[in-house]
């Protein structure tokens, strides 16, 4: 508070300022302006509004007068003082605002374009440059680089501590399974990743040999919505089976996953690539961070959140994603396993 009082207080001297001169009259234009002016600690100050209609030279824009247009910024950058021109334009203006662009990089003078190319409505675009090609990059997964470097490092840390602790439980789960059911110990499927990658996933066998091929003689059966089938009494089940599933036993070899990069320990379930076909468009938003082995629907009932909250959940879980928000999840999910909540 001491510091903006100070700065608003060195703003009095008129050099203190960034001189902007902005160009648009549209509402994003007169929201900038009114932005400006009730900052001052901000530094900035609007020496007036450019546009390209001769009709509206002296229109006052938030108490700042048009005094020019497209072609005058040459002239105006000699005849005033201008630290950044700031173009709020409309996308129907970008071929008529190229020779005024052209015009303050030939004076020296700093440039910003915010250009309402689309109604963006959940991303955000972000300047970026590759190989000297401007690009603007629409980002609809949020975290900073580094923030995603964080969780792909604690990921793989986590899951190699945990698989080593856990390794009497893994080896006794696996004796288990071995000694009760013919078959392998471990049920791989393929799964679809982050923007749909394929990958092989990894789970402690609980059901009998050939499960998979019985699915469709068990439809009618199937008590989830949408493109998921799931039983609570599932005939297919092992003797221990059920239990491996009640306490997520058969949940753990995904640490393997985990480790791999294939999967993060907490994200949106990975689906089945049969089911992905089957998605809405909004429905596959849910790929676009790495699955985990956690999220909010294994803390929020599990199977007995319809697929429809299930889609919402896992939305939720990207639009707000922090590290704090995983560790908060990781936590919530500790007495779900422990008790079995929503488990079939």
């Amino acid at each position: 508070v001491i510091l903006i009082q100070g700065f608003k207080h060195a703003r009095l001297e008129e050099s203190n300022y960034k001189h902007l001169l902005v160009v648009g009259t549209g509402k994003r234009a007169k929201k900038f302006v009114q932005m400006v002016k009730g900052h001052p600690e901000w530094g900035m100050k609007i020496v007036g509004i450019i546009d390209d209609e001769p009709e509206k030279i002296g229109m006052d824009v938030s108490n700042n007068k048009v005094i020019g247009l497209l072609k005058d910024i040459p002239d105006i950058l000699h005849q005033r003082i201008v630290d950044e021109v700031v173009f709020i334009i409309p996308r129907l203006w970008l071929s008529r605002v190229e020779q005024s662009i052209l015009s303050c990089e030939r004076a020296g003078i700093k440039v910003s374009v915010a250009v309402d190319l689309f109604d963006f409505r959940i991303g955000k675009l972000q300047a970026t440059d590759l190989g000297g090609i401007p690009l603007m990059r629409l980002e609809t997964t949020p975290g900073s680089p580094w923030q995603l470097f964080i969780k792909r490092a604690s990921d793989a840390i986590v899951s190699l501590v945990a698989l080593i602790i856990l390794s009497p439980v893994l080896l006794l789960t696996a004796i288990a399974i071995k000694l009760t059911s013919p078959g392998p110990i471990f049920f791989k499927q393929e799964r679809n990743g982050m923007n749909g990658r394929k990958f092989t996933l990894l789970k402690f066998r609980s059901m009998v040999l050939g499960a998979e091929k019985m699915q469709d003689e068990l439809l009618a059966l199937n008590e989830m919505d949408g493109p998921v089938f799931k039983i609570k009494n599932d005939p297919r089940m092992t003797k221990i089976g059920k239990f491996l599933r009640m306490m997520s036993l058969d949940e753990l070899p995904q640490l393997i996953n985990v480790l791999k990069g294939d999967m993060s320990l907490v994200g949106p379930r990975p689906p089945i690539p049969g089911e992905v076909t089957n998605y809405e468009t909004w429905q596959r938003r849910r790929l676009s961070m790495r699955p985990g082995i956690t999220c909010f629907w294994q803390i929020s009932g599990r199977n007995e959140v319809s697929f429809e909250e299930w889609m919402k959940l896992d939305l939720e879980y990207i639009d707000n994603w922090s590290l704090w928000l995983d560790f908060k999840i990781l936590l919530r999910t500790i007495p779900v396993v422990l008790f079995g909540t929503g488990a079939r």
